[in-house]
């Protein structure tokens, strides 16, 4: 075999292997998705944005929410019949208002209900579907987000506050159109938000909850908490059946160098676990 034969061998290998190793992957995924379905009688839908290395070369590609990922929730939840509940399991930094909007809307109106598992954590339009559904099962320590409206690289209402700090005749017209834009996005995303939020709390309750996370009073990755989602008044609960643990498992960060460290296997018995050596 000559030298050339050999580099063409390690080009072949290095385009197969992580497509090979990503099947793999797949097959562990709906294999965990299925026996929650067991378990619980639902169906079950993940949406889950990580960085992945999926393509020939190996570049972690990051994800957001999009229309391909409405497209597809919304199909499965029309593949569910009207009469089984969803588990959709979410772990996403948010994107696109519509994409997420569209889902939220589906979520929304199954007759079945719908719960929505956050591991790690849903923030904005991650949030805006979680707010949607029945029932919101977190990990304690899972956060939500603020849903305000974000135009391009600025906060909608930070837009608001600049233009509302000078004079009309010291702003440009560019800018006077953003801040009517901005203004715009900020009552629709909620009145969107209490709207789904009107099967589960009174009319004044929902539409205060939905100001309190669209009005900008808190940077857009500020982390809500369980307690504070309890102290606005929305119901959480926390038990998280250990099988979305395990499907998190199969989503891994790759290209990164390991920082944290520890013994994969739980503690359970910790007196037994020190006594036997293992320590």
């Amino acid at each position: 075999m000559s030298f050339s034969d050999l580099i063409w061998v390690f080009v072949l290998a290095a385009v197969v292997w992580p497509l090979f190793r990503q099947s793999g992957v797949n097959r562990k995924r709906l294999e965990v998705l299925r026996r929650v379905e067991t378990n619980r009688g639902s169906r079950v839908i993940s949406l889950i944005h990580r960085q992945e290395a999926i393509n020939l070369l190996g570049i972690p590609i990051s994800r957001y929410i999009d229309v391909e990922d409405s497209e597809q929730i919304l199909r499965a939840i029309r593949l569910t019949p009207d009469d089984m509940p969803i588990d959709l399991i979410l772990h996403t930094p948010g994107g696109l208002v519509l994409a997420a909007e569209q889902i939220a809307r589906a979520v929304r109106q199954h007759p079945a209900g719908v719960t929505v598992f956050v591991p790690h954590y849903a923030m904005s339009g991650g949030t805006l579907i979680a707010l949607a559904a029945d029932a919101i099962v977190m990990d304690e320590n899972a956060v939500l987000g603020p849903v305000d409206p974000q135009l391009g690289q600025y906060p909608a209402v930070s837009i608001l506050n600049a233009v509302g700090r000078k004079t009309v005749d010291h702003v440009d017209d560019a800018t006077l159109i953003l801040a009517d834009i901005a203004a715009k996005a900020i009552r629709q995303v909620e009145v969107v938000v209490a709207e789904l939020l009107a099967d589960r709390l009174p009319p004044a309750d929902a539409q205060a909850l939905a100001q309190t996370i669209t009005d900008g009073r808190w940077t857009h990755d500020y982390p809500i908490t369980c307690a504070k989602l309890r102290e606005l008044g929305l119901a959480v609960d926390t038990a998280m059946p250990r099988e979305v643990y395990e499907l998190m498992e199969l989503y891994p960060q790759p290209g990164q160098k390991q920082t944290v460290q520890y013994v994969p296997a739980p503690y359970s018995d910790k007196k037994r676990f020190f006594n036997s050596g293992h320590w």
